[in-house]
């Protein structure tokens, strides 16, 4: 294949001088050429997701153009799109192209004014009865990468995409790919911001709003992402007076210079919070990841110790906080997260359901009132807000902390629950290739199903394997149940990373 050719065809049609320079200076290098054009990002149920960079196996504004009248196309070249956007590096210029391209393709564009979480667009769709919805975001990737999320609305829930309708809009893109056809461009499309954000807060402080006397003292990290303006707000009006912010994290930075991956799940990520949390002396930290879909928490223990909670912990206090306020409906989490949930929907007389990996199967759970995955995904108000959300969940663990402390709860609901320990073991590759076939080795002779593979050592253990569909990751799940939970679990993971050497 003559790559040289394809890129000089690439820099023809590039509106981003940027990456036409950055494309020209590797017009004589094929090793580089073939990397960037023998294969192309793959739409799928997560949308786009990528390093920057030009070329088609790259996130840039040709290949943002192509998707967004890709969707279009989808959809007819009519309905309402709402789209939004992160701070991530170029996240404003990719939602500008699609309002621009989608509008002159026959849709209804409304273009968020401003940086919004990811819930807030999903919110969007919702609310504005939307027929799609477009998020430019990364959520937790690495720095250097951006992304491309879709909601659809109907019969869909206004929820992110699955099968096989990634597939449609995959080949709506590669049609336009393929074709020469120039690409027309409109500015009519409108802007929103207020109104959609304010009906978005008052139905959080609704839900969430303070239930007790105490007055935690909180210590709130954004993570370089977009978090605060939204938190902060909430806070405030919830009459949360000691809250403190981690101010080099607080503002919107697509570079995150104080963090390697902006990932509240990543090692070294929380430090500085940590660092204001032992300054402060808080109760709690709340740290939400750059777009905000996403939910860490630390708390005191009783003798005044650090402890981070587990997404799996988080669950279980959000999962009984859901549960205790409902009389009907459906409790739901991932398969690789912990079955402790399907003991509290038995407690209180509610449905309960398993699904695989990812929010956009978790929302489809008919009924649902709460959702959850560990990797710190949480959906506390699903017929809202059909995806996670962390600042809802924050405010929601805010909440409980005015009536109790966190430690004295998770201790409540281990001796109603029993004791469950879980952790995880997440090995980061070069390359998604690579990580499968560290996936393969682990594995070996195990039964696979549906790119899992569970591990039952002895009763009361379990190991699930899996490869993460967002990041060249292998990463394996841990359970324990029952007596001396935390101490076998210790071994189980010890015994596990002897089998990953």
């Amino acid at each position: 294949m003559d790559y040289r050719k394809l890129a000089e065809a690439w820099i023809a049609i590039d509106p981003d001088q940027e990456t036409r320079s950055e494309l020209s200076a590797l017009l004589e290098d094929d090793r580089a050429l073939a990397e960037r054009f023998g294969e192309r990002l793959n739409f799928g149920t997560a949308g786009l997701r990528g390093e920057l960079g030009a070329g088609p196996n790259r996130m840039n504004r040709v290949v943002v153009g192509q998707a967004a009248l890709g969707l279009s196309n989808f959809l007819g070249g009519k309905g309402r799109l709402v789209i939004g956007f992160d701070g991530r590096v170029n996240s404003d210029v990719f939602a500008r192209d699609t309002a621009e391209l989608a509008t002159a393709a026959g849709l209804e564009v409304l273009l968020f004014d401003r940086m919004v979480p990811t819930p807030v667009l999903a919110f969007a769709v919702k609310h504005l009865d939307a027929s799609a919805g477009v998020m430019v975001t990364a959520s937790h990737n690495p720095p250097r990468d951006n992304g491309y999320k879709v909601y659809l609305g109907g019969a869909n829930g206004g929820g992110q995409i699955i099968s096989p309708t990634d597939a449609e809009i995959q080949a709506e893109i590669l049609k336009v790919a393929d074709s020469s056809k120039p690409w027309a461009r409109s500015g009519d499309y409108k802007t929103i911001g207020d109104e959609v954000i304010e009906a978005y807060l008052a139905r959080v402080l609704e839900i969430t709003k303070p239930t007790g006397q105490r007055q935690p003292k909180i210590v709130y990290t954004a993570m370089h992402g977009v978090g605060w303006a939204y938190a902060s707000e909430l806070f405030a009006r919830a009459g949360y007076k000691d809250v403190h912010s981690v101010s080099e994290q607080q503002e919107p930075d697509g570079l995150f210079p104080t963090v390697a991956f902006p990932n509240p799940e990543e090692p070294g990520a929380l430090d500085l919070a940590i660092a204001e949390f032992e300054a402060t002396k808080a109760d709690l930290i709340i740290a939400n990841d750059p777009d905000a879909d996403r939910l860490a928490v630390v708390i005191r223990n009783h003798d005044g110790s650090i402890r981070r909670l587990t997404g799996n912990e988080v669950g279980l206090i959000l999962g009984e906080w859901v549960a205790s306020h409902a009389g009907s409906g459906a409790l739901a989490c991932s398969l690789v997260s912990s079955d402790q949930l399907a003991k509290v929907a038995e407690s209180h007389n509610l449905e309960f359901a398993q699904t695989k990996t990812g929010f956009k199967w978790i929302s489809k759970v008919p009924g649902l009132i709460f959702g959850f995955e560990e990797a710190l995904g949480y959906c506390i108000d699903p017929q809202v807000v059909p995806d996670k959300d962390g600042i809802s969940a924050a405010m929601a663990i805010v909440s409980l902390a005015t009536e109790i402390s966190l430690a004295d709860y998770i201790d409540q609901l281990t001796e109603k629950y029993g004791q469950f320990a879980t952790s995880q073991v997440s090995l980061r590759f070069p390359s998604v290739a690579e990580a499968k076939v560290a996936f393969e080795k682990a594995t070996a002779g195990m039964h696979e199903d549906d790119g899992m593979v569970v591990w039952v050592p002895s009763e009361g253990e379990k190991v699930i394997f899996r490869v993460s569909g967002t990041e060249p990751k292998l990463k394996c799940y841990l359970q324990v149940s029952g007596e001396n939970a935390e101490g076998r679990l210790t071994e189980l993971e010890q015994s596990l990373r002897k089998l990953l050497v």
